[in-house]
Formats: C-alpha cells, sequence, structure tokens
C-alpha cells in the first residue's frame, strides 16, 4: 500500500538568518532547533529519504517550515519566496520518485503572491502554504483574492498552516506563565490551532469558495478543531448571508490531514462530518515522527481496505494531481516492490521510473 505523506517540513538556512535578524523575531521558531529538528528539516538528501524508507513513506510532500517568509518585508519576502521555491524544485527534480513540494508565497506582498504561484506551479509544485496572516493581513482580507482566484485556476491546493497568534491576541489570551509555557499555549497546545480555524472560517465567511468554487483549501491537525465545532459554526450561514452551511463548504472546499496526530477517536469524529474521501495521510515531520509500526496500526482502523488506501495515497494522488504513486522501498504493509514501475504524474508531465 503506497503512502504519501503531504506535510513534510524543510527549512533553508538563508530564510532562518533572516527570520532571526528581524526587530521582533518570531519565537516559535525555538521549536524548529529543538533537538535535531533544524538538522533534520534542512536535509532534502539521504538523510530525509532514510527517516522516509524507516516510516515506509513513499512520497513526501515537501512544506517549508513555519514561519515561513510572511514575517518579513516584502521584497525581501518575494527573494526568499523565490529562492525557497527554486530549492525545493531542484531537490524533487534529483529524486522526481520520492518527493514533491508546496511552494512558499510573499504573503506580505499581495500583489506578488499570485505571480510566483504560477511561476512555481510551472516548476512542478503541487500546490501551496500560507498561513492565516502576514503582518496585520488576515487571510481573508479582498487583496488576497486574485490569489485565491489564481490558485483555482492553476488548480493548486492552499494549505493553511498554523503559526504563532499575533501579538495583541497573545496578550489577551496566553500571558500569566512562564516563557516556555506561554510559547506552548499560543503554538502547539491551543493557539496554533484556534488561529488557524479562524482563519478559515473567515474565507468561508467572506463568501472565498462562492467566488471561487473550485478552490481546495487543506488544513492540518484534523481541521484544527474546526471539524468539532461545526454545529455551532453553521449557525453563523445564514447571517453571514451565505450561499450553503459552513458544514457544506468544509465538505466540498476543504481536505483534512492527520498532521501526525494518529488518534483514531479523531478519525472516526473526522469520518462523521466529512467523508473518507477528504481526509489525508501526513506526518508534520519533523515535529512529529510516527513510526512505521504506528502508521500501520493506525491505518487498521479503517473499515476497508478501499479506505486506508484513499487515506494513505489515494485522495492525496487525487487532490495534487498525481494518477498514481508507487514505491522505491518497503511500504507500510512490509512488502518491498522496488522493482515495481511507478508512473508519477504532476498534472502535466508524466515520469516513469523504474
Amino acid at each position: 500500500m503506497p503512502i504519501i505523506a503531504i506535510e513534510e517540513h524543510w527549512s533553508m538556512p538563508e530564510l532562518t538568518a533572516a527570520l532571526h535578524a528581524l526587530p521582533h523575531p518570531d519565537e516559535s521558531l525555538v521549536l524548529g532547533e529543538t533537538d535535531d529538528n533544524r538538522e533534520r528539516s534542512e536535509d532534502l538528501e539521504a538523510g530525509r529519504i532514510a527517516a522516509m524508507d524507516a516510516q515506509g513513506i513513499d512520497l513526501s510532500v515537501l512544506a517549508l517550515a513555519p514561519p515561513g517568509t510572511q514575517s518579513l518585508p516584502p521584497g525581501e519576502a518575494l527573494a526568499l519566496s523565490r529562492a525557497a521555491n527554486d530549492l525545493a524544485a531542484a531537490a524533487v527534480a534529483r529524486n522526481p520518485a520520492r518527493l514533491r513540494s508546496l511552494s512558499t508565497l510573499p504573503m506580505s506582498s499581495p500583489k506578488d503572491a499570485p505571480t510566483e504561484l504560477e511561476r512555481a506551479a510551472g516548476m512542478g509544485h503541487v500546490g501551496t502554504m500560507v498561513y492565516g496572516r502576514a503582518g496585520e493581513l488576515l487571510l481573508d482580507d479582498p487583496v488576497y483574492d486574485d490569489l485565491f482566484g489564481a490558485a483555482s485556476e492553476l488548480g493548486q491546493p492552499v494549505f493553511i498552516h498554523p503559526q504563532l497568534p499575533s501579538r495583541a491576541v497573545r496578550d489577551a489570551s496566553y500571558r500569566g506563565f512562564g516563557p516556555m509555557t506561554e510559547l506552548a499555549l499560543a503554538t502547539f497546545g491551543w493557539g496554533w490551532h484556534m488561529d488557524t480555524a479562524t482563519a478559515a472560517l473567515r474565507l468561508i465567511l467572506r463568501g472565498t469558495f462562492d467566488r471561487h468554487p473550485d478552490l481546495q483549501v487543506v488544513l492540518g491537525h484534523w481541521g484544527e478543531g474546526l471539524l468539532f465545532w461545526l454545529d455551532r459554526a453553521d449557525s453563523i450561514a445564514r447571517i453571514a448571508g451565505l450561499q450553503r452551511s459552513v458544514s457544506d463548504y468544509v465538505r466540498s472546499n476543504f481536505h483534512i490531514t492527520a498532521s501526525g496526530m494518529l488518534n483514531p477517536t479523531h478519525l472516526q469524529h473526522a469520518l462523521s462530518v466529512t467523508s473518507v474521501d477528504r481526509l489525508i495521510f501526513a506526518t508534520d515531520y519533523p515535529f512529529q515522527r510516527p513510526t512505521r509500526e504506528e502508521i500501520r496500526s493506525f491505518l487498521g482502523h479503517f473499515s476497508s481496505e478501499a479506505e486506508r488506501r484513499q487515506f494513505s495515497s489515494g485522495n492525496a494522488a487525487s487532490l495534487f494531481g498525481l494518477a498514481r504513486c508507487g514505491t522505491t522501498g518497503p511500504d507500510a504493509t512490509g512488502v518491498d516492490n522496488a522493482d515495481s514501475p511507478v508512473k508519477v504524474f504532476d498534472g502535466r508531465t508524466k515520469v516513469t521510473v523504474r
């Protein structure tokens, strides 16, 4: 059974240096530098492939680690976004049977974001990763509507990744503890996810999917909490004058990843509010590192082989234009089919690897 993981992070030293040089560096940067996260995230070569092999992952879709370039000044954000996209595309070109990538966009320069999305798509990037805010600009600000129009037209899914909430939100909701407890509360413990769910809900309420009905958005961490609160969120739709319920937009315009949270309770709830064809595997590497055994055990919670295949590879292949992904090593079932031909599609060029 092939496994495609779509939220596999990497980092670029030049970008990391630029982020640390800001007058107020993003405090969540420290999370990428604990343990050996930084070393692992900078490796797009043999170490990355070895880690994939150990987990039984056949294809990784690379995504630049948070906070991306969105906190940089416009000119610097554009230059480093282009450099990151070039670097990721080169890594994919060196290892096309094992890697794909999501593009990085200069969100602090809204006028340049659609152009860079189009350039990156032309290079083979299969989607893009953004955040809920760039400075004071929220993702649903009308200045980004051209970007969403371009993403829809190009068939580029938009992954909304968590980020550190704004200073005002942190001051209002996440202070009063020791520095590391405050940071944990504002990031992986709670704030990241609430911030991202709110960004997604605001896109719906802004009418983004009425204007761009083919636009597809990806949320990690089982929907960042949004799936668990749809009953209440649906009550906003009529007041906001939406054409459909919030739940309906979620079921038709959103895909949900596990982000390494291999909890069968979350899976069962997700299946109760959306359909199996909307769920996608991801490990959130290197921040989460589920083992081959943990992955195989989790896949056992699906009710059929067909559903397991949809989650492990089929849905990602469909969403990102990969008609079929085979494997170049032992897959999660323990079967080595390294000699099998692999047909990988990027939406434009078919590559056959033997």
